[in-house]
């Protein structure tokens, strides 16, 4: 975002964790505390909750645009203007050259995510959306009252935040869909159709995660 004031949001349960890093000009970070849970599925289904309080308490009056990124992951190359938009979708990178039928949506009707076959465009990934901060504040107050909906009735989302995150796109079609290229996995070959990669998932330190 090159010529723009960029404000950088850090979510974590562990403030102190995080390192001082020297910023260049218009760019600001501010440490956002929130809970810790043991389980990384609760984590998951949190966030939703997590950015939606953020937008209402400050951030609707910092920020025009909100972007929402896992944190385990990568800038390869540039990530400009060309991303903004009232609602934006990112493809996720294991289903964007399968068939709808193998998208791994909430098949139970149960769920508030569920999806029926024959329904759904693409498959988006949970690590990248955004939008205008009031388009984000709408869309995340719906998945987290849906996840809500499913706590009460007992049950959880296949892919947790992913499924309802997916599930709302499709009643509420974002207005841009990034390619693959802002969303990748490191540990799949880059494809010919993909000529650059922007931005990307690193591997976890799986021996470190919560269980």
């Amino acid at each position: 975002m090159q010529g723009f004031q960029v404000n950088y949001y850090i979510f974590t349960d562990d403030p102190e964790a995080i390192p001082h890093v020297p910023l260049g000009p218009g760019r600001n970070l501010s440490v956002i505390p929130i809970q810790g849970f043991s389980h990384w599925e609760e984590i998951s289904m949190r966030r939703m909750e997590s950015i939606n309080k953020f937008i209402a308490s400050r951030g609707h009056r910092e920020v025009d645009y909100l972007y929402c990124l896992d944190i385990d992951m990568v800038f390869w190359n540039p990530w400009g203007a060309e991303t903004l938009g009232d609602l934006v979708a990112a493809i996720h990178p294991g289903y964007f050259t399968v068939p709808r039928w193998q998208f791994p949506y909430e098949r139970r009707p149960l769920s508030t995510a569920f999806v029926a076959d024959g329904e759904g465009d693409f498959y988006y990934g949970g690590a990248v959306f955004g939008g205008r901060v009031e388009k984000v504040y709408e869309f995340t107050g719906g998945c987290h009252m849906a996840i809500l909906a499913d706590k009460a009735n007992g049950i959880m989302a296949a892919w947790q935040e992913e499924s309802h995150l997916n599930r709302r796109f499709i009643s509420h079609k974002p207005s841009k869909v990034l390619s693959p290229e802002y969303l990748w996995d490191d540990k799949k070959p880059q494809p010919p159709s993909l000529k650059l990669i922007r931005f990307s998932t690193l591997d976890k330190d799986s021996m470190n995660l919560k269980d």
